[in-house]
């Protein structure tokens, strides 16, 4: 080094890759049901490129009726726990999450549940509901956002 007066040239090259959330399946279809009555799917997070453990926790969407009370239709659980674990290869264990639905009174909307984890990154679920007044049963269809 002291040798050289032009001195070296050192180059790093590298990939940043942000914390993402992968889901499966990528679609989530609830069964439609009565007013009241429990509508829920199970569903598999698979996290993609974590570099340290991290802990999931849930935004769930809040609906104002038409009587101006709110209400949050969907309840989340973590059925293994909602600690993301990295292994010795660098890989992610999978979480498993049960997702359910139920409402007394008809409803329709378009909210957004995340799945935010320790660092703050906010992974996007979609969900559009629909309520069906000639059945008196809803549907739910989640569009899975991959950001």
């Amino acid at each position: 080094l002291n040798d050289d007066p032009e001195g070296y040239t050192i180059t790093l090259s590298g990939i940043l890759r942000s914390p993402k959330l992968d889901f499966h399946p990528p679609f989530l279809m609830l069964m439609p049901v009565p007013l009241g009555v429990e509508s829920e799917a199970v569903i598999t997070i698979i996290p993609q490129d974590f570099i340290r453990p991290s802990q999931i926790r849930i935004k769930l969407p809040e609906l104002e009726l038409a009587d101006g009370t709110k209400t949050c239709p969907f309840s989340v659980q973590f059925l293994e726990g909602k600690n993301i674990v990295l292994s010795s290869d660098g890989t992610a264990n999978e979480l498993t999450c049960r997702i359910s639905f139920s409402s007394s009174k008809p409803m329709s909307f378009l909210g957004e549940m995340f799945f935010i984890d320790q660092e703050e990154n906010r992974l996007l679920e979609q969900q559009t509901i629909v309520f069906s007044p000639c059945t008196r049963t809803w549907h739910c269809t989640a569009l899975i956002k991959k950001s």
